[in-house]
């Protein structure tokens, strides 16, 4: 395959070896040019002409200047223009930085600012806060899925496609040159952008195609993980294109299309996180019709277990539930397929990335604990991102010791399997007892009446932290708080049950598919 002229030799200390996250979509189109990457509705889209359309992007790109280490910003959603972009910009040797597609305009000025972005391309449905945002922040924009040219709208990159000069392949890159720019949720404080680089990401697409899944060219995967975010662009999209599998992409979730999709595409891998398949469960009450699934895959955050026994009954597949960060491009660990999954566990690490507990404090150095114990979680390998831009602070507070410090509290048996027990920042104390959230919403998911339950910690006078739950009861069930806080009382010690539940249509969801549970917290803490 052709290639762009080389760069400059690298510098002695990191050797010469090249790669290019944009090798993924090449390669595949080079030797599987006839198979369908991607399919958005009716429109099908092979592997040749996804990688000519990227090529076609990058010439236009190439002719405002982008280049090697230039930013590009994206607000796309989940339609074939994703990829094309997303290659586009990283073929030229530029950086990908993906923005959320709900963030408003001063979010959006925030992202842009932070990054260094030179230019951002962004869809026609999402122009009105992206053409604010890159306003204040002083940045040009180019806008795809515009019907039709507008002097008052931003130009056209396709029109752009037209007139410039495609290029003939892509930009070699240096293993640890920054690929992507992803910007974390924002838990506390402004939200960091985590820089990933070349080489962690074609690893954990190696290493999970190789090691961890049974993918093949002949694999449909429903793609309706937002592609801004790490989980959805590595291990859906990515992953796929590695694999030469077939993609068919869903612009916006809900479970009722999801599963008509599935069975009319007979969608054969879907990878989601639990409230996605909480409401593929949902949808499935209505719809007696099932796809051919070979298996599932979970991440993002814990599953309850009475959720992946419910699924294997209904669509006669397993689960195989994965732990991972942003800052790990993103999975560490998995329920490998191919060996029967644990349900309650994330699995073991995965090949050529270790997986360690150790002593919550101190934070400054690292304290290993003994097998089975419960401590936070680190983990080193090749997976790991460059750090955060612009916060050194940062970055040495996450990495100690060669070690991510994770925030997650878990332990690890003899067998390497890792168990998460919850988010060091969410466990609540109780009248001096540690109550962990994940264990409380396990026991809430048995009863039959509830579909999704969130646990959280209130801020209490008297005991210092109370324990409160938020339930979606399932479709045509009924039951009380009173009812689900004594089933709860019935199965748990005295101080873990939940002396308040609130039932609930919907919880606050984040751009992965999280519950966004200080949303919560500021929500029954103010009432």
């Amino acid at each position: 395959m052709p290639k762009e002229a080389m760069p400059e030799a690298a510098p002695a200390e990191t050797g010469f070896a090249t790669m290019s996250v944009a090798a993924i979509l090449a390669e595949t189109a080079a030797r599987m040019p006839d198979r369908i990457a991607v399919i958005v509705g009716d429109q099908q889209i092979s592997y040749a002409e996804l990688w000519a359309e990227a090529r076609g992007y990058a010439g236009a790109l190439k002719a405002r200047g982008v280049g090697e280490g230039t930013p590009v910003a994206m607000l796309i959603p989940n339609v074939a223009d994703f990829p094309r972009v997303y290659f586009a910009v990283l073929s030229l040797g530029g950086i990908v930085v993906p923005i959320h597609s709900l963030l408003k305009a001063e979010e959006i000025d925030y992202v842009l600012q932070d990054s260094g972005s030179q230019l951002l391309v962004c869809a026609a449905p999402l122009l009105q806060e992206g053409t604010k945002g890159a306003t204040l922040a002083g940045v040009d924009v180019l806008s795809v899925l515009l019907p039709e040219a507008s002097d008052s709208l931003p130009p056209r990159l396709e029109d752009e496609a037209r007139a410039a000069e495609p290029t003939l392949g892509y930009r070699p890159r240096s293993p640890f040159d920054t690929a992507t720019i992803l910007y974390t949720s924002g838990t506390t404080g402004k939200p960091k952008g985590a820089e990933g680089c070349h080489l962690a990401l074609i690893e954990q697409v190696n290493v999970m195609l190789l090691n961890t899944l049974d993918l093949t060219s002949d694999d449909k995967i429903l793609g309706c993980l937002p592609l801004f975010h790490t989980f959805g662009q590595t291990v859906a999209m990515n992953l796929a294109f590695r694999a030469g599998a077939t993609v068919v992409l869903m612009p916006r979730f809900d479970g009722d299309t999801a599963l008509t999709i599935m069975n009319e595409q007979q969608i054969s891998i879907f990878i989601g996180v639990p409230t996605m398949y909480m409401a593929l469960l949902a949808a499935a009450d209505q719809n007696a019709e099932r796809p051919p699934l070979r298996y599932g895959c979970s991440g993002g955050s814990a599953i309850p277990v009475a959720v992946i026994e419910k699924f294997r009954q209904v669509f006669n597949a397993e689960i195989h539930e994965g732990y991972g960060l942003t800052e790990t491009s993103p999975v560490a660990t998995f329920n490998h397929v191919g060996v029967p999954p644990r349900p309650g566990t994330v699995g073991q690490p995965i090949w050529g990335v270790e997986v360690a507990i150790a002593a919550p404090e101190p934070v400054d150095r690292i304290e290993l604990l003994p097998t089975g114990e419960l401590g936070e979680i680190l983990i080193r390998g090749h997976l790991l991102f460059k750090g955060y831009l612009h916060r050194p602070e940062a970055t040495a507070e996450a990495m100690v010791d060669g070690w991510l410090r994770t925030g997650d509290l878990g332990t690890k048996d003899a067998d390497g399997y890792v168990t998460i027990v919850d988010r060091t920042k969410d466990m609540i104390l109780r009248n001096g007892y540690s109550v962990y959230p994940r264990e409380v919403e396990e026991v809430l998911s048995r009863h039959d009446a509830v579909a999704q339950v969130a646990v959280f910690g209130l801020a209490d006078e008297m005991h210092g932290q109370e324990i409160m739950a938020a339930v979606i009861l399932a479709a045509g069930a009924e039951a009380t708080p009173e009812e689900l806080i004594g089933f709860a009382e019935e199965h748990m010690a005295a101080y873990k049950f939940p002396r308040r539940i609130e039932i609930v249509t919907e919880f606050p969801i984040g751009p992965s598919g999280k519950v966004l549970k200080r949303e919560l917290v500021a929500r029954y803490q103010n009432a």
